[in-house]
């Protein structure tokens, strides 16, 4: 080469470039030509990522507080923390703070049944003098005054009775409140925490004894998705998850590479941004794959990272969005579908619109 070189340019005929860099040349030209051809042609699959946990399908099924139905004191604990218990198990016993309310509920019923069985044949005898009074009224023997006072008279009587037998249904609500002083299980699950209440300590209505979960309840996975990727997101959608504490790898543009992950599909979306400004979707286990890790591999309340499939999109298109911070399958300006050809585009040109899932 030197050689062919014009003798004039004695300089440039003497440079020697090292191998090392010629080496270095070509293999930088090359990656730069595979980066454009991996760009133009290679398939990449865009996701909605979220944050979320687990938890149960059924409001029943997740975790609940038993409170006291009386007020009263702890006589006595059945279980402690982390207890397996049975539906219909003794959680605690409260007793009344005044040891004699039943004794005293039960002499005021007595009472008032005497009364009402004294009132009811007064009432009785003034139903008798009532017949005795209208007989003599009709025969001009009595005045109409009189035969009004009985029948007035009939009538307290009842009034009373009507009373005393209120106050007897008081009673009997008061005295079925202050028996039910055993705490049972609702379901089968296990204590979580158990309250700090002493014999000493008085209990109110409504006081937390012990947190309850049951156990192996059917699960979902609520994801909370930034708000401009909610709209591209509906039901049906596919959603790959990681379950904290569960290894797994994950490749978010080829979701066939990644490991350790498990599938799911979304079954609910909410209409309302959460506190966060984050909308929750729930995600159910898809029924064609393999079942989620279940307790005690993943609990209601792990920490799960999911990431809702969207379409496939060549990589040099998902560059550019990343780039500009553009959603989800953002349609360019004019263009009269998206990249992927599975939406058409938005009437004013600047627009998301969803595409079908593949």
């Amino acid at each position: 080469m030197a050689d062919r070189l014009d003798p004039r340019f004695r300089t440039l005929a003497g440079i020697r470039p090292p191998r090392l860099l010629r080496a270095i040349a070509i293999w930088l030209i090359a990656s730069i030509v595979f980066l454009i051809v991996f760009a133009l042609f290679v398939p990449w699959v865009q996701t909605a990522p979220g944050n979320g946990t687990v938890i149960a399908l059924d409001p029943r099924d997740r975790q609940q507080n038993i409170t006291a139905m009386v007020q009263g004191r702890i006589d006595s604990w059945f279980i402690t923390d982390g207890d397996v218990v049975q539906a219909g198990d003794p959680i605690a016993r409260i007793v009344d703070i005044d040891p004699g309310l039943l004794d005293r509920l039960d002499s005021q019923r007595n009472q008032l049944l005497s009364e009402i069985a004294a009132a009811e044949e007064a009432m009785a005898v003034a139903g008798r003098d009532v017949e005795r009074t209208g007989t003599l009224y009709r025969e001009g023997l009595a005045s109409r005054r009189d035969w009004e006072l009985a029948q007035i008279k009939v009538a307290d009587y009842r009034a009373k009775i009507a009373k005393s037998r209120a106050d007897i249904n008081t009673i009997e609500v008061n005295r079925s409140r202050a028996s039910v002083q055993l705490i049972t299980a609702p379901r089968s699950g296990r204590i979580m925490r158990a309250g700090s209440f002493d014999s000493a300590t008085l209990i109110k209505q409504g006081d937390v004894l012990a947190t309850f979960v049951p156990e192996q309840s059917a699960r979902v996975v609520e994801l909370y998705v930034d708000g401009r990727d909610v709209p591209l997101i509906r039901v049906g959608r596919k959603v790959r998850l990681e379950f904290e504490g569960w290894p797994a790898i994950q490749f978010s543009g080829w979701p066939s590479v990644a490991r350790g992950l498990f599938d799911g599909q979304v079954s609910a979306i909410d209409v309302a941004a959460s506190p966060s400004g984050l909308f929750r979707v729930l995600v159910e286990q898809n029924p064609d794959k393999p079942n989620w890790p279940l307790e005690p591999s993943v609990r209601l309340g792990a920490k799960v990272r999911g990431w809702v499939l969207m379409d496939t999109v060549p990589v040099w298109f998902e560059l550019w969005r990343l780039l500009n911070d553009f959603p989800l399958q953002f349609t360019r300006p004019g263009a009269s579908a998206p990249v992927n050809g599975d939406a058409p585009a938005d009437k004013g040109g600047n627009g998301a619109k969803a595409g079908n899932g593949k």
